[in-house]
């Protein structure tokens, strides 16, 4: 199998909640990183013991439990903004690897729960701690979840080009 192959198979075993959890920018970089044998099964905290032991198997590995130096293992959660808390300061819409979270400045944001990985990233740049992870009976489907990262980060790398053609148009 080739590498791109053993990335893809890995990649589709991760629950794609982006979380970082790993030390890795996203699912994908950590399933680059575990075909590449940079990085060991059980570094996926929302995968837990039984992600640990899917990719483990997978990588024809020794199953061993999640390594509590990760973090520990997060059942199914998503974040809920307080909305009379909320100050609309965009930094969770920011911070939100999936786009879960919507609004505009100065408004009141809101996320959209059924898209929601919990991946608790939008917790640490709220100023004003106007989010609490809650728990769910199941997360989105993880091909949801990674079509929406992907579009993410397309969105941000074509907006990024046209900001940089319009700054372009006033140097000439």
């Amino acid at each position: 199998m080739t590498r791109e192959a053993l990335a893809s198979k890995l990649d589709a075993l991760l629950p794609q909640t982006q979380c970082m959890a790993c030390g890795y920018p996203d699912c994908r970089a950590y399933a680059e990183a575990l075909a590449d044998g940079e990085a060991g099964p059980d570094q996926c905290p929302p995968g837990g013991d039984e992600g640990a032991a899917r990719l483990a198997l997978a990588l024809g590995l020794a199953v061993k439990p999640l390594d509590p130096a990760f973090g520990e293992y997060r059942a199914p959660q998503v974040a809920f903004i307080d909305e009379a808390a909320c100050i609309g300061c965009v930094k969770c819409i920011q911070a939100c690897p999936v786009d879960a979270i919507v609004g505009a400045s100065k408004r009141l944001h809101v996320v959209i729960a059924s898209w929601c990985t919990g991946c608790e990233l939008c917790l640490p740049p709220c100023p004003v701690d106007c989010i609490e992870i809650v728990p769910v009976a199941a997360l989105p489907p993880a091909d949801d979840s990674r079509e929406r990262h992907v579009f993410r980060a397309f969105r941000l790398a074509r907006d990024e080009a046209e900001r940089a053609a319009h700054l372009a148009t006033y140097e000439s």
